[in-house]
């Protein structure tokens, strides 16, 4: 007798966008569809194996502010008594309703990879925009004023220049190729000192502080634990020379932002390129907005056309190992 076909909860624009080619990828009767939508308005509880949460669900919800897609879609993931394993298109698996599906014994798995070089990307704009000095040179624009970067306020060339970047996840391997490109030199730090390519050198998170007095930028793309939580903070950036760079591609609670503020206002850094906050939205109130030596992006770094399709993808090739009974991709378990 066939095993009996498993149900994949998805929301209705996923079904839409994507269901043709999960069910073209599956043998045909093997797989069946329940949306989000369909199964808040049911009575009984979902009864999906499998559930893919995408993009468009999250929408334009903040750690802080959930939408109500999102609200609801984590309502019948919560209530589903079959559930085994949820796929999420973020890199990260920080909110508290993947610690109680675990719990659980559902599986968890991110995208984690699937925008590493957008990410990459972005930072490698952010370290040339900041050396550069793009930020003042857009301020004298809109002032219609002409103003070289002449003598002792010329940039310092990138070259020879030293990033400490913590985090060696695909994002912080690609900043570094990226980064050594420009002919500069990357110190990773991590778990464990293992040496890496592309870094010239590998540290543990407990000697990050002996890496810094001769960085130039510190670069933060790696995930929220017991370990990184507050990691950048007043001590760290009093380590770092006067002037270096500072940039969260990571999560808010990172770094400490009041000290981030300090540091920018009291002149230890030199500019800031930072991609998430502590609290998102940023308050309107907030003087990072105003300071010239800043760019804030609002929680936009892995933004890009071809972000939806390459977390498809993982979730493709984890639904053909999840039918196989094999190990899959970014289990946050695995990830520690």
């Amino acid at each position: 007798m066939p095993p009996a076909p498993l149900k994949l909860l998805l929301s209705a624009h996923a079904l839409r966008t994507w269901g043709p080619r999960v069910e073209a990828s599956v043998p045909a009767g093997s797989l069946s569809f329940v949306t989000a939508e369909e199964a808040l308005a049911a009575d009984a509880p979902c009864d999906a194996d499998i559930a893919f949460m995408t993009r468009e669900v999250t929408g334009r919800s903040s750690k802080d502010n959930p939408t109500p897609e999102l609200q609801g879609f984590d309502a019948v993931v919560r209530a589903a008594p079959r559930l085994k394993w949820l796929q999420i298109h973020p890199a990260g698996a920080e909110r508290p309703i993947y610690r109680e599906l675990r719990a659980r014994g559902i599986k968890v798995t991110t995208a984690s990879g699937a925008t590493a070089v957008t990410v990459a990307h972005s930072v490698l704009g952010a370290v040339i925009a900041l050396n550069r000095r793009f930020p003042l040179l857009a301020d004298a624009q809109r002032r219609h004023a002409w103003e070289p970067r002449l003598g002792d306020r010329s940039p310092r060339d990138l070259k020879g220049q030293r990033a400490v970047i913590v985090g060696m996840g695909p994002i912080g391997r690609n900043i570094a190729a990226l980064l050594k490109v420009l002919g500069m030199v990357s110190v990773g730090v991590r778990r464990s000192a293992e040496p890496a390519e592309p870094f010239e050198a590998v540290v543990p998170y407990g000697r990050l502080q002996e890496v810094l007095p001769t960085a130039d930028w510190l670069i933060l793309c790696c995930p929220a634990s017991p370990l990184t939580r507050g990691i950048a903070n007043a001590e760290v950036f009093a380590a770092l020379p006067q002037g270096a760079h500072f940039v969260n591609v990571s999560r808010g609670e990172i770094a400490v932002e009041k000290d981030v503020i300090a540091a920018l206002g009291g002149g230890r850094l030199g500019g800031a390129y930072l991609d998430v906050f502590e609290k998102e939205p940023l308050d309107p109130a907030s003087p990072l907005w105003d300071m010239p030596n800043v760019i804030v992006s609002p929680h936009t770094a892995s933004h890009s056309q071809g972000q939806n399709e390459a977390i498809f993808d993982i979730f493709l090739d984890n639904l053909a190992r999840f039918r196989d009974s094999r190990n899959l991709r970014n289990d946050v378990d695995d990830l520690g």
